[in-house]
């Protein structure tokens, strides 16, 4: 007849009881161990007595500043570590993937198409996965509302309500087609900058840009009937390659797109922009993977800065 080993024989200490073992060896006494794990010191000493017991020996060696192993408590300790190690192998294979967190965010159309989008990817296959969906309007969303959990806005940084945090400030000097600015080239010869006001000006909704770039060379800026105004910023960048007149290069915003566009620079002044894009969120906002996204944006602008 084969033996069969009793439950109290084959039993196994707990594995919390293991654990507590190995991190009194790892933290070299038993109060340590009791603050990292939140537990009381004899409830440490109960659990490593509890192993000791069941082994029949004594894994630890008490000394003046905490405890160290014994030779015995080496071997066993490193083996237990061998076992939890191939029990985390096993559990990160066989364990279903956490499905990504949800990010919904609120951009304007030319922020999506001249920065966001060609990092889109990269900001959500890393760990630990996101999900970005995408609000791409010209309106400000409602995020006390819900209806996004993050935006990115243009202006001066004066929305109420919200928390807000600069992003991408934005430095300005204008460009336009080639054989535009070799007229420009002769005309600034003999008028300087101001010759500028000779041909039409691009602009989107917002003129502000052009005052300033103007304002700091002491140039007045005043409604013209010939400048030509776009509600989006990338049709501003598409009409000066046409050739419609002379846009502002907002960068970096536009540093991939002037890059591998014809657009050539007309002055070599240039001015930071009063206005800048911002992180615009819920005050208190503490989801972790709104604040991971918002961590990606910034370290990514840090890294081609």
């Amino acid at each position: 007849m084969a033996h069969t080993s009793s439950p109290a024989s084959s039993a196994r200490p707990p594995l919390a009881s293991l654990e507590t073992v190995c991190a009194v060896a790892r933290e070299g006494s038993f109060l340590a161990a009791a603050e990292a794990a939140g537990l009381t010191h004899g409830a440490i000493s109960r659990r490593v007595a509890a192993v000791e017991n069941w082994l029949g020996m004594t894994l630890f060696e008490r000394h003046a500043r905490g405890v160290r192993l014994t030779p015995d408590g080496q071997r066993f300790v490193g083996r237990i570590e061998q076992a939890f190690g191939i029990i985390d192998s096993a559990a990160d294979q066989w364990r279903s993937p956490r499905s990504p967190q949800l990010v919904k965010l609120s951009v304007v159309p030319a922020f999506a198409k001249l920065w966001f989008f060609e990092r889109q990817a990269a900001f959500e296959s890393a760990a630990p996965a996101l999900r970005i969906q995408l609000d791409i309007d010209h309106r400000n969303v409602d995020i006390a509302g819900g209806e996004a959990d993050l935006a990115i806005r243009y202006g001066r940084g004066s929305w109420r309500q919200l928390e807000v945090k600069p992003f991408l400030p934005e430095t300005l000097y204008p460009v336009a087609h080639p054989s535009l600015a070799a007229r420009l080239a002769k005309q600034r010869h003999k008028h300087g900058d101001a010759a500028l006001l000779d041909v039409p000006l691009l602009h989107d909704s917002d003129v502000t840009g052009w005052r300033a770039w103007f304002g700091a060379l002491a140039i007045p800026l005043k409604p013209r009937a010939q400048d030509r105004r776009f509600e989006d910023y990338t049709l501003v960048l598409a009409a000066a390659e046409a050739g419609l007149g002379v846009a502002l290069a907002r960068v970096p915003l536009a540093d991939a797109y002037l890059q591998k566009s014809g657009l050539v620079r007309v002055s070599r002044h240039e001015v930071a922009s009063p206005l800048t894009y911002y992180f615009v969120h819920a005050k208190g906002e503490s989801r972790p993977e709104v604040l991971t996204l918002i961590d990606r944006m910034q370290v990514d602008q840090q890294d081609r800065s």
